[in-house]
């Protein structure tokens, strides 16, 4: 069934049983005749949901969609009411992505352009290959933790993983932090021991200027989810970054 407020240009589609394939093909329809809300009701797992999908339209999302939401995205505004699956944000160049729930694994693939936010916690190789390009700095951030090669070969970027479910005292459970990691930065609110993290990766306390990213990234993480921004820049941050440009430039020398 689809219904269209024409007065307010919001489109509701209930996507029970509707084949991925002419589910993004109404999307698409419907952005290129102006619609500027599409409402998406009974999503289980249809993919590629706003892919390469243009503009500054907003997709409210209800349900599990599938893998690769928002790929090569460049623009739009995601929400999605449950948790997502494998590959979300796959090299997305701008929008911004927000899960009320969980996300899978390769989160931000390549990414390289917009915002992602997560309430819970998020699957492997989380911010994989992920770069700036052409000046746009991209950011993902995680409520909960991840699990192992966070950030694993990032190119650039921001990424931030709040360990929010954490008790007091308990490390983050990801191992190979930041392997192959060549340029960007990684912010963990909680603590991980030297042999969780990758040979590349340095450790550093937060300066004044990583504050005011902080705020910033965090602050929009805490309006999406109704969460207090002081209370989660409480405790300790950590900081890593990578300690070569060329980890493995010796690799390729005669």
């Amino acid at each position: 069934m689809i219904l269209l407020d024409e007065a307010e240009q919001v489109l509701t589609i209930d996507a029970k049983g509707v084949y991925y394939r002419e589910l993004n093909a109404r999307l698409r329809d419907a952005v290129e005749n102006g619609v500027k809300k599409v409402v998406l009701n009974n999503i289980t797992g249809q993919r590629y949901l706003g892919t390469d999908l243009p503009g500054e339209v907003e997709l409210e999302v209800h349900g599990t969609p599938g893998n690769d939401l928002g790929a090569f995205m460049n623009g739009p505004t995601v929400t999605i009411h449950g948790n997502l699956q494998d590959g979300c944000g796959n090299t997305m160049n701008a929008g911004t992505i927000v899960a009320h729930g969980r996300a899978g694994d390769a989160l931000g693939y390549a990414m390289r352009g917009g915002k992602i936010f997560v309430r819970d916690d998020v699957g492997y190789r989380v911010g994989i290959h992920m770069k700036q390009y052409e000046g746009k700095v991209p950011a993902i951030v995680v409520g909960g933790t991840a699990q192992p090669f966070l950030g694993e070969y990032m190119a650039g970027g921001v990424l931030v993983v709040l360990g929010m479910g954490l008790q007091e005292g308990e490390r983050h459970r990801a191992n190979f932090i930041g392997t192959g990691m060549h340029n960007g930065v990684i912010f963990l609110r909680g603590s991980v021991e030297q042999h969780q993290l990758g040979k590349e990766v340095g450790v550093r306390e937060p300066d004044e200027a990583d504050w005011q990213l902080l705020r910033s990234l965090v602050g929009e993480f805490a309006g999406h989810f109704g969460f207090a921004t002081e209370e989660l820049l409480r405790g300790r941050f950590l900081k890593l970054l990578p300690l070569s440009l060329r980890p493995y430039g010796r690799l390729y020398a005669y």
